[in-house]
């Protein structure tokens, strides 16, 4: 079946799934697929146009270039792995469905995205995962404690504000302690404790790479809200991974 007849306006939800979750599989599985016959797909208008007129080809490039980082960034909302593959699925449908809405006010990766975590956020509620996020005012008021215990600091006199108990220099750590499992799980712990609007903004920036100016746009917070935010999300895992290297030496 054409994916342009699937997804068609009139076309049956239940075909246009059945359609997407095949397609998704053969793509997933590297089966031969449409390769858009040459067209520059890193072209928006294109790749845009290429979707609507139901080109496979371009509904194969977004899968290839997108599918796994989805799956990654969903699996940060819910409990499994099966769970993950049913969000991403139900985000590729919201795509194919909502295609000829989409106004270009964003990019069709920001807009992907947007899909991805608003579905996401609903299956992590159901399961007691994650809470929605947050108007940015009470967003910025989670975990507004100062980013690092004021002690640290020197109070008054001769080198006030420096730091009294500067951090730990990493450098001097082994590679491997650095670089180990443990210490992973140490980081990923400290994010899962993070005030929701922290641990998305860290999430994309540090976890799956994003530019500041994609989370801005993913999040709809401004750069100075995603800013403060990544800093205290920060400042969190280093104080977290702090504790477990001096529990460790």
């Amino acid at each position: 079946m054409a994916w342009g007849t699937a997804a068609s306006p009139s076309a049956d939800a239940t075909v246009t799934a059945a359609f997407v979750r095949a397609f998704v599989t053969a793509v997933q599985q590297n089966d031969a697929v449409p390769d858009g016959a040459g067209v520059d797909y890193t072209d928006e208008h294109a790749l845009v146009e290429g979707l609507r007129a139901g080109d496979e080809g371009a509904f194969a490039w977004l899968l290839d270039r997108y599918d796994a980082s989805l799956h990654r960034l969903a699996r940060n909302y819910v409990a499994s792995a099966a769970v993950a593959d049913e969000v991403v699925g139900e985000t590729w449908l919201a795509v194919i469905e909502g295609i000829r809405r989409f106004e270009g006010r964003s990019s069709v990766k920001t807009w992907l995205y947007r899909i991805l975590m608003n579905v996401a956020r609903t299956r992590g509620v159901k399961e007691h995962r994650s809470i929605p996020f947050a108007s940015m005012s009470s967003a910025m008021g989670e975990g507004a404690e100062p980013a690092v215990d004021p002690d640290r600091f020197v109070a008054a006199g001769k080198g006030a504000g420096g730091w009294a108990a500067p951090p730990t220099p990493w450098d001097e750590e082994p590679e491997g302690q650095l670089l180990s499992k443990e210490t992973l799980g140490v980081v990923i712990a400290a994010i899962e404790q993070l005030p929701p609007a922290q641990r998305e903004v860290i999430r994309l920036r540090d976890l799956e790479g994003w530019t500041s100016v994609d989370a801005c746009n993913a999040l709809d917070v401004s750069e100075t809200n995603q800013r403060v935010l990544l800093h205290r999300a920060r400042s969190k895992v280093r104080q977290a991974l702090e504790s477990h290297f001096e529990d460790a030496s």
